[in-house]
């Protein structure tokens, strides 16, 4: 870590440490463009209603609405954000060769109780100028919303931070996740199954392993990000609190019998 204001160690001198160039220690990332951040927001509204939608169709659809970006800008626009086509194939999530792939534990298997299979997974939350990601732990059962968090980056700590915070509430029987880099790594697997809980892992182009939580994800967009204009983080820190908590203590699920989820788990977990 540089220090800017070390006046025991000259900026020269730990820079030279730490084999790094002077200019880099005072470079400045730019902020988005606006084009790019209206293109990120409308990728993100279409790619809710086409999870099928590549790169290719994607920027074929922006160019029809006047927004002209090649193919490979659009992909890592989609890959920045976490969005990959829904459809057999590779797996949604950037996989960490190094980290080890679990098993997946859920054929066959149905949500009997609260707190019998919880879900881990990310997505983007967009801002006026920008975005910043959200994670959420979703029990199965009650569709309840066990935790959540959210970041600027996606730096692994909003997602242990969420991990550990539901750990706090219960444990599940199984714990299911993609196989991205943050739920292969070795801090989050061992905060899982140090728990007693076992740790399943979706297997390769299985889109069906995430259909809970992107039905999380839809209602918390369509319901509440995409009526908003956040211009903070906090702001939106803040807007997806009230956003979450209705979604788990009033909102009417018609897989539950028009119950809220909050009514589905704490019935059944205290029975």
């Amino acid at each position: 870590m540089i220090e800017m204001g070390a006046a025991d160690v000259p900026l020269t001198v730990q820079t030279n440490i730490l084999s790094l160039s002077r200019s880099s220690v005072y470079y400045q990332p730019a902020p988005p463009s606006a084009a790019e951040v209206a293109a990120k927001h409308r990728i993100d509204e279409l790619y809710l209603e086409f999870p099928y939608y590549g790169a290719r169709r994607m920027a074929a659809q922006l160019d029809r609405e006047g927004q002209s970006f090649d193919r490979k800008t659009v992909r890592n626009y989609m890959q920045e954000m976490g969005l990959i086509a829904v459809y057999p194939g590779p797996n949604l999530s950037k996989r960490h060769r190094a980290h080890r792939v679990f098993p997946y534990l859920l054929r066959d298997v149905t949500p009997a109780v609260p707190d019998h299979v919880w879900s881990t997974d990310i997505t983007s939350i967009r801002l006026r100028h920008g975005w910043m990601y959200l994670v959420a732990v979703l029990d199965w059962y009650a569709r309840y919303s066990v935790r959540w968090a959210c970041s600027d980056t996606l730096e692994i700590g909003f997602v242990l931070d969420a991990a550990r915070q539901a750990l706090a509430r219960a444990t599940p029987q199984l714990w299911n996740t993609d196989q991205g880099s943050h739920f292969t790594s070795p801090q989050f697997t061992a905060l899982v199954l140090t728990s007693g809980a076992h740790l399943s892992m979706d297997g390769k182009g299985r889109a069906l392993d995430t259909i809970f939580t992107e039905r999380l994800w839809r209602t918390i967009k369509y319901d509440h990000v995409f009526l908003h204009d956040w211009a903070t983080p906090r702001e939106a820190r803040q807007s997806l609190g009230q956003c979450i908590h209705t979604y788990n203590e009033r909102r009417l699920h018609q897989s539950l019998g028009y119950r809220p989820p909050a009514e589905v788990s704490f019935t059944r977990a205290s029975a």
